[in-house]
């Protein structure tokens, strides 16, 4: 996940971003973001609602999202390559770091439209891009 869908999450309780973590708490799919993922999400939490900091500690604990590792200097050149806003391409560089199957953004400047030309081993949308698709592989099921 991206700073934008943690940050959704903790501001509304009613959002698709916060239903990710309710999936999440419930042993349903795994929640994962990298440490500058974190670290942007304490200090805009901080900066906009810092009420809000207990909401964030208390959705990262129950719902047992896990923290990446830093990414190498080569999984930040390949972000690079598709994404030239720098920190976003860190971000999308912790997500190749990961090895996730999603990587969940309300980003449409830098993630959302150029999704079809990023081509790497996971999908990129929103949480409710990720949602209709668990609902559609339970179909399947």
């Amino acid at each position: 996940m991206d700073t934008s869908v943690v940050f959704a999450a903790v501001m509304s309780p009613a959002g698709g971003s916060r239903k990710l973590f309710r999936l999440a708490e419930a042993g349903l799919l795994e929640l994962v973001v990298g440490p500058t993922v974190l670290t942007e999400c304490e200090d805009v939490i901080h900066r906009k609602a810092p009420r809000s900091l207990p909401i964030l500690a208390q959705l990262l604990t129950i719902s047992r999202v896990e923290t990446s590792l830093a990414p190498t200097k080569n999984q930040v050149s390949t972000a690079r390559s598709y994404v030239q806003y720098s920190p976003d391409a860190r971000v999308l560089a912790e997500a190749i770091q990961a090895k996730v199957d999603w990587f969940v953004t309300h980003d449409k400047d830098h993630f959302l439209k150029a999704r079809l030309k990023i081509k790497l081993r996971f999908e990129i949308g929103t949480p409710g891009d990720l949602i209709q698709r668990y609902i559609d592989d339970l179909d399947l099921l």
